[in-house]
């Protein structure tokens, strides 16, 4: 149809823009167009190709599957066999063809960008919830894209052919479907809010704290708890469930060492009781494994500490991917943690991720002293992904705060206050003094810290609280500093305020003020681990679903 200067309209995903003079919507291409017309249609050219494929190898189905879960393109009721053909475009993988580092990347240009992106993620999670639900079933499931049988009709017709003849050996993907995780280091649940959030379950959760599992029931209310009460190294293999994900953290200082399950201190270590479980698991090894820890690993005992930790994963079947990430990206906290995700080789086709010793490129993530970590270990088996930069905070400190009266109890008295001021360095106390003399109320954390006999108070004036403490120590004693039009107020950060730096504010708190900071003090902000499974889990599972039968054994 005529544009309104004269030249044709184009269609895009939602708007209007000039193209090279010309007002047009914002332009896809015609093959991307036809697809997005026939988007609820059947019989698409790569369907077809492998239906007269599969018939000419004698396999004999009916298509539409109407009355299975997710009606499967191709289904054979006698073999119990559910056959997918998926468009690349709408179920995630366009964009990792096409070398992104992101879905997000994939629609940088569309006006309708939010609508693209939680349609083509509901796809994706409604896939491995159809792949889960069908495996449950019995049957067996390959879930192709269209791309792999425009690819190479031949190789995925014999994959079917494999799959229908009950030949195909398992390969721990089928475990990748459920989404569901075992929490070797639950906390009070952290973890298992972010997960839930994007379609993951809990499966089992462990936390040698008492008192961490009563937050974790205030807040879930399961009928039974899944927040068990035990040392890791006394949990039995039998009583961990098969899974897609195992999830723990660990003191940097208790990884195991080289040819033992030794710390640094040489007592039992929790990574080696947690590798240890790994191994026992055998064939039920979770397809994905994620370790939390602090920064520190990276160069406690040279590094070699880590390393051993990565190598046994290496050695239990898995590659290693290393990466870390800031709170401060997504709440008004700063605190960094590092991440090791290791991936089972039996669940990646040919790891087309694996860097070649010195080429990981430096990024937000992957700062330098993680980059020259992976470039010196060459004989640890790598599978790094490219990932995209955390967002920027638009948060501060101002955000998160009740808004206390004052003349609530929680204020410090004038004297107290005074004698907050008078622990500060002259460096701190500049920036104290610039904040109450500045013309608008702004807001810092102060931190509390005992040095040489003394008490030292740190202020921090960016608007961003320090990381929390468990209160064990000075360091964990940090409060907020209000300050501006020539007067200021101190006060303790409240349990609602705390969970707020953590991205929980909807938790439901039981308890006091410091049993708050104990559950939520050195965990993972629950907002860092919605990043990781968005951003890292949720693709790989979408990727591990596809190019091989699936079966659950019996």
């Amino acid at each position: 149809m005529p544009g309104r200067e004269g030249g044709p309209y184009c269609l895009w995903a939602g708007g209007m823009r000039r193209v090279g003079g010309l007002l047009m919507t914002e332009y896809i291409s015609p093959s991307v167009s036809a697809r997005m017309r026939r988007v609820r249609s059947r019989n698409t050219p790569p369907e077809i190709a492998l239906r007269r494929a599969l018939w000419a190898r004698g396999l004999r189905y009916r298509t539409g599957g109407a009355d299975l879960p997710g009606k499967p393109d191709i289904a054979s009721k006698t073999r119990k066999l559910a056959v997918f053909v998926d468009g690349d475009y709408w179920h995630g993988g366009q964009w990792r063809r096409r070398g992104l580092a992101c879905l997000e990347e994939q629609f940088l240009k569309a006006k309708r960008r939010d609508y693209w992106l939680a349609k083509i993620r509901r796809n994706m999670a409604r896939d491995a919830r159809v792949t889960g639900e069908l495996l449950r079933m019995g049957w067996t499931v390959v879930r192709l894209w269209e791309s792999a049988v425009d690819g190479d009709l031949e190789r995925c017709a014999d994959l079917v052919m494999q799959a229908a003849e009950g030949v195909a050996p398992p390969t721990g993907r089928e475990l990748a479907a459920s989404k569901s995780v075992a929490d070797f280091s639950a906390d009070v649940g952290l973890h298992r809010y972010a997960l839930e959030r994007h379609g993951w379950s809990v499966a089992s959760a462990n936390d040698i704290d008492t008192g961490k599992r009563k937050m974790h029931d205030a807040h879930f209310r399961d009928a039974a708890s899944r927040h068990g009460v035990s040392n890791v190294h006394h949990i039995a293999t039998s009583d961990v469930p098969s899974v897609t994900l195992a999830l723990a953290s660990f003191p940097c200082n208790d990884l195991s060492l080289a040819g033992s399950r030794q710390n640094s201190r040489g007592s039992p270590s929790a990574f080696g009781a947690f590798a240890r479980v790994m191994d026992e698991m055998g064939a039920r090894r979770p397809p994905l494994i994620m370790l939390a820890n602090v920064p520190g690993c990276l160069t406690s005992n040279r590094g070699d500490d880590l390393q051993n930790a990565l190598a046994a994963l290496n050695d239990l079947g898995y590659s290693v991917d290393l990466f870390t990430l800031d709170a401060r990206h997504f709440v008004p906290q700063s605190g960094s943690h590092v991440f090791v995700i290791a991936t089972l080789d039996t669940c990646v086709h040919g790891r087309p991720d694996a860097p070649v010793a010195g080429t990981v490129a430096e990024t937000v993530v992957r700062p330098a002293a993680v980059v020259s970590f992976i470039a010196s270990r060459p004989q640890i088996r790598w599978a790094v992904r490219e990932l995209p930069d955390p967002p920027e905070l638009t948060l501060t400190l101002g955000d998160i705060l009740d808004d206390l009266a004052p003349a609530d109890d929680a204020w410090w008295s004038d004297e107290r206050a005074k004698c907050l001021l008078s622990q500060m360095s002259p460096k701190h106390r500049a920036v104290a003094d610039a904040m109450i003399a500045g013309d608008t109320i702004a807001h810092g954390a102060v931190c509390r810290r005992v040095h040489k006999g003394g008490t030292r108070a740190e202020l921090g004036a960016d608007g961003i609280a320090g990381c929390l403490r468990a209160p064990r120590g000075g360091s964990a004693d940090q409060m907020l500093f209000q300050a501006g039009r020539g007067s200021y107020a101190v006060r303790p950060f409240t349990d609602r305020e705390c969970a707020r730096l953590m991205g929980v504010d909807e938790v439901h708190l039981d308890g006091s003020l410091n049993g708050t900071l104990f559950g939520f003090g050195d965990a993972v902000p629950a907002p860092v681990v919605e990043w990781i499974a968005r951003y890292y889990l949720d693709p790989v599972v979408n990727e591990m679903i596809r190019g091989a039968p699936l079966r659950l054994e019996d």
